[in-house]
């Protein structure tokens, strides 16, 4: 392969990579895992979920089958 091709072929998949990111419309965040107040907009979202019923109590332990 050519330098020529292997450059042309770059260009294409940058151009197509940034194509998807905007008309993609998400919203990307690159900076890795946040802590303290950049953190805070995930409590927010939690607020926004609809509490979840609560949870069925365990069932009790079967008995021992080697008896």
């Amino acid at each position: 392969m050519s330098n020529r091709s292997i450059i042309i072929m770059v260009l294409v998949l940058v151009g197509a990579t940034a194509y998807l990111l905007v008309k993609g419309g998400g919203d990307i965040d690159m900076g890795g895992e946040k802590h303290g107040a950049e953190a805070m907009h995930v409590e927010e979202a939690k607020k926004d979920v609809p509490a979840a019923a609560p949870a069925a109590p365990a069932p009790a332990p079967a008995a021992d089958a080697k008896k």
